[in-house]
């Protein structure tokens, strides 16, 4: 299958059809309706012909009867088409509005579905750019310019078949006039979707620079960079500014080709209908009717070279959104050969694991390590020698690029996500909470309760007991107590109302509640206060009981207590064993202990 930013027009908006088929729905009763509204536009000339022609410059004289009568049928026809033209915009936008909910959902639970790794080779704002404003573009040209373009072929074809009726003479004339634009706008077209495209990508750097800027305010004010920043950000939209009006620029010449051929065309229809006319081959009706006529036949022609503009800025955003649903996801759910997983103690086994990022060196090399079941693990080491791959690898972030992460004997890739998310449960070093109460961020570890429409949980009274039990198991009941709110206290966007160690201990109390078989923590203890040190540590006793736990430890403090210690260097595990153990060999660990010890101490 070709990538979607390589297809034309029309290939892309057949796959988009494929994606969201709902846009079809209906289509043949849709297309009857917008036929009878067309149909009803030239009922306009028709009656001025044969009123003029029949009723006014009858032989008898003026018959306002029968004028009378062609006026009223032709009220009549003008509201049924404008009833039909209702008809098929409400119909439009109900199959449009299906379908843009479906492409709409199906982008966001794909770009969901993508692994950390994949989400970070593309800027955030750019990815919610795909998901949003390019469907908003996608939306705005199918629920108007749709319709138009619909609407204004059926018309120029009605339009053309009565003109020809009337004087296929004039007819010719009128194609022979807008000939030449149709040869020239299929390549003026090509270059409106060029320049839409460049003002999508565009608008998804300037989301992307912008909201960047506002979640690091808070570092860029620390560092006094806020005029470099906004720099960057005028420069991005200057960028989208450029574009648009690049664009822009070449929709203006096209629109405006159209508008001189319409005007072209209806100054030599008036000179050729007099001529012929007076020569006698036309009637007074029929020469007013196909003024009328290329009145109505000039005016789509108008507006389908606009609409046609608007379509491509349609496909530049649809190809973005399915540039996105084509991206593969590296995390694959596995298929038919899926093996259940029960819960019960978790054993972690590394067999021969490697791994490298995408166009980089591998960070970890033939790692084999076996981590039983109920065991507390403290992986250590420096900066950058793999150890919180390690904890990525688990929790199924990645897969390894050779070799096989087991859980209980079972490659994870055969593991079902929701079988490997209830054992596995991350508690990362920057726990993050949501825009809600405490008690609802807690609560989001539970999987087995209603969910408001903001996906957050319904807290009811069995719900609540439930957190209120997790928090006081951990220890964490004075300091919940001494909220302004207790469990109903706000956290605020991102947790901001928290600090650092009240945000890890909300993520200790979701942790808990999720009741996990196997624990991954990204050092729970690190840049905290020492209250709040505590706080954690004797949560993370709690929490820690019964369970296997893998910690990546950045203060030997934590490898002290551990039933195990590994020792990551450069990619390999070096060492395992006991702290005594380790201690005795004199080796890596050793020298790392007694390095964290005269600094400690």
């Amino acid at each position: 299958m070709a990538p979607a930013s390589t297809l034309g027009v029309w290939a892309t908006l057949r796959r988009a059809t494929q994606v969201s088929p709902e846009l079809l729905d209906g289509l043949t009763v849709t297309l009857g309706l917008a036929v009878l509204a067309a149909t009803a536009r030239v009922l306009v000339p028709i009656t001025v012909q044969q009123t003029v022609d029949t009723a006014i410059l009858a032989p008898g004289g003026v018959d306002v009867q029968r004028a009378a009568v062609l006026v009223g049928l032709a009220a009549i026809g003008l509201a049924v088409g404008a009833a039909c033209s209702a008809l098929v915009n409400v119909r439009l936008f109900r199959s449009s509005e299906s379908g843009l909910l479906t492409l709409r959902t199906r982008a966001f639970r794909h770009v969901h579905d993508l692994s950390l790794l994949t989400q970070s080779t593309e800027r955030r704002g750019s990815l919610v750019s795909r998901v949003t404003s390019d469907v908003d573009t996608v939306s705005m040209f199918v629920q108007w310019g749709g319709i138009m373009l619909l609407v204004s072929v059926l018309q120029i074809l009605v339009a053309t078949t009565l003109m020809a009726v009337y004087s296929w003479q004039l007819t010719l004339l009128v194609w022979a006039c807008f000939i030449p634009l149709l040869v020239v706008l299929p390549r003026m077209q090509r270059g409106v979707n060029a320049r839409y495209a460049a003002v999508r990508q565009e608008y998804g750097a300037m989301l992307g620079a912008v909201s960047e800027a506002v979640v690091g305010a808070e570092t860029i004010r620390a560092y006094g960079v806020t005029a470099r920043t906004q720099r960057r950000i005028d420069a991005a939209v200057a960028g989208t500014r450029r574009a648009m009006v690049r664009a822009q620029n070449l929709v203006s010449v096209v629109f405006s080709s159209g508008v001189l051929v319409a005007n072209l065309v209806l100054a030599v229809v008036v000179v050729a209908g007099t001529w012929l006319g007076v020569a006698g081959e036309l009637s007074v009706g029929r020469v007013l009717a196909f003024l009328f006529l290329v009145q109505l036949f000039t005016g789509p022609v108008q507006m389908a070279t606009e609409i046609l503009n608007e379509l491509q800025n349609a496909v530049a955003g649809w190809r973005r959104v399915l540039g996105v649903l084509e991206t593969p996801v590296d995390v694959p759910e596995p298929g038919a050969d899926a093996v259940p997983s029960p819960r019960g103690p978790a054993a972690v086994t590394f067999d021969h694991v490697g791994y490298a990022y995408p166009g980089g060196p591998p960070v970890l090399q033939d790692v084999d390590l076996h981590v039983a079941a109920g065991t507390s693990v403290a992986v250590v080491g420096a900066t950058g020698s793999g150890k919180t791959t390690l904890a990525k690898l688990v929790a199924r972030f990645m897969d390894p690029t050779t070799g096989a992460v087991l859980l209980d004997g079972v490659d994870l890739r055969r593991v079902a996500s929701a079988d490997l998310r209830r054992r596995v449960v991350l508690v990362p070093q920057e726990g993050f909470l949501f825009d809600a109460t405490l008690a609802q961020n807690v609560a989001y570890g539970l999987r087995d309760v209603p969910r408001a429409a903001d996906g957050t949980a319904e807290l009811d009274a069995s719900t609540l007991a439930r957190v209120r039990q997790v928090v006081d198991e951990l220890g964490l009941d004075a300091w919940v107590d001494e909220l302004p709110a207790g469990l109903g206290t706000p956290v605020g966007q991102r947790g901001e109302l928290f600090s650092a160690g009240e945000r890890q201990l909300v993520a200790l109390a979701r942790a808990r509640l999720a009741d996990g078989d196997l624990l991954l923590l990204d050092e729970a203890t690190s840049a905290v206060d020492p209250v709040a040190e505590v706080r954690i540590a004797r949560a993370l006793r709690e929490l820690s009981r019964g369970r296997t736990t893998l910690t990546i430890a950045h203060r030997l403090s934590t490898a002290e207590a551990a039933d195990l210690v590994v020792v990551v260097h450069a990619g390999r595990v070096v060492e395992v064993g006991t702290h005594p153990e380790l201690l005795a060999r004199r080796g890596h660990y050793a020298a790392m202990h007694a390095a964290w010890v005269s600094q400690t101490r």
